[in-house]
């Protein structure tokens, strides 16, 4: 083991430390155990040496954005992970995705929601899924507009092959992470209010990354989406 070598992995478990440390205080002061934090590190960009790194740091679970980076790359990586989609899925990439993921974070249309449903039907496979929501409403984000939730919410109640979890969205990029916390809020709301109103149990939410994860625990997430840092930036 080089020199280098040895100062990726020292990096990656200090950082690890770090955000872990953050994810306890956001939860100490929201009053929240932080067991109940699913911590998924975006690997997007980064090698599997890096994720066999993160694995010696206790990482089981990671996520992926691009479906043909992934296809690359999972097969390199020790098996016994645990994979995410948390990037936009491209219809035409579904029939890749499903053999690869184990849990996919952007459902955000009636299409594709039946379309994975078929998919993952003709490979006997389940997948959990989170249905994205552009709280918002920038049009560079993907997502679904608030008043088109229902009709997609409801229909996962009719497939055969996918577990709803819950909500998932992306706030704007902010340099003070306060400024994200009405959208999280905003999901939290809307989880809550579709929950009771279409009777559908949906117990997670999606949202939180590198910049603003801290203030997505203290609205309610579940699991936060981490890349720059855990890994650093990209290469």
């Amino acid at each position: 083991m080089n020199d280098d070598t040895i100062m990726a992995e020292t990096g990656i478990a200090e950082r690890y430390r770090t955000v872990r440390e953050r994810i306890e205080k956001a939860c100490a002061r929201a009053r929240r155990d932080p067991a109940d934090i699913q911590l998924v590190a975006v690997s997007k960009g980064h090698d599997p040496e890096h994720i066999r790194e993160a694995m010696t740091c206790g990482v089981t679970v990671f996520g992926e954005s691009k479906v043909q980076e992934a296809r690359a790359k999972i097969p390199q990586c020790p098996e016994g992970l645990t994979w995410h989609l948390v990037g936009h899925l491209q219809t035409n990439k579904i029939k890749h995705a499903v053999p690869l993921f184990d849990v996919v974070h952007s459902v955000d249309s009636l299409k594709r929601l039946t379309a994975l449903d078929d998919a993952c039907d003709a490979y006997g496979r389940t997948l959990q899924i989170f249905v994205e929501v552009n709280v918002s409403g920038e049009k560079s984000k993907f997502g679904l507009k608030p008043e088109a939730a229902s009709e997609v919410l409801e229909a996962t109640l009719q497939c055969r092959r996918l577990e709803l979890r819950g909500l998932m969205t992306m706030a704007p990029l902010a340099s003070d992470p306060e400024k994200t916390r009405p959208y999280f809020r905003q999901l939290r709301e809307w989880r809550d209010q579709w929950s009771r109103d279409l009777n559908i149990p949906m117990s997670d939410l999606s949202m939180g990354m590198t910049n603003d994860f801290e203030v997505a625990i203290e609205e309610g997430a579940t699991y936060i989406r981490v890349g720059t840092a855990l890994f650093g930036e990209r290469g």
